[in-house]
């Protein structure tokens, strides 16, 4: 990882930034300074549940607080929303989709080698069919390792497969 490319480092922490804390604090400024003189000193009705700009911060306050607690539960809880938000980051970036693969070919390496060791210690032979199976797994990891990078599909190609196969 180069970081010689400090303007674009540098542009993407002020978005982070701009986005995040300012744009957002200043978004809720905006959206209870707008909604209270435009609507609600207008309408009797609601001047009379909201008297005061204080007493309008405080109630949407905590009101607000809460339910968008709730929301942003639901996102990444209840809701098929979150995701999808993840399968579009595995999709479109080759570290996300790098990191991903190499964890599941991880997993099922420790899975071979705590069989094989397990069979050893037990003084068990191993049969040739599992030495073929080892032996197709190490090629599929070597074939893997050498073809991908993160230009090409292949991180992606095996990562539907594997999702095909867990769909199945």
């Amino acid at each position: 990882m180069k970081k010689t490319n400090l303007g674009f480092r540098g542009w993407f922490y002020f978005r982070m930034g701009w986005s995040t804390y300012l744009i957002f604090l200043l978004g809720a400024i905006n959206t209870l300074t707008i909604t209270y003189f435009l609507a609600i000193d207008n309408y009797p009705a609601l001047k009379a549940i909201f008297p005061s700009f204080e007493q309008y911060v405080v109630i949407i306050t905590c009101i607000g607080i809460p339910l968008l607690i709730m929301i942003g539960y639901a996102h990444y809880k209840k809701t098929l929303a979150y995701k999808s938000e993840a399968d579009v980051i595995v999709e479109s970036n080759p570290y996300t989709r790098r990191n991903t693969v190499n964890g599941e070919t991880n997993v099922r390496l420790n899975i071979q080698l705590l069989s094989l060791l397990l069979k050893l210690s037990k003084k068990e032979v191993i049969d040739k069919n599992e030495l073929e199976k080892i032996e197709k797994f190490q090629k599929d990891i070597i074939n893997l390792v050498e073809k991908r990078s993160f230009s090409n599909k292949l991180d992606y190609e095996f990562l539907k497969k594997e999702i095909i196969k867990t769909n199945n």
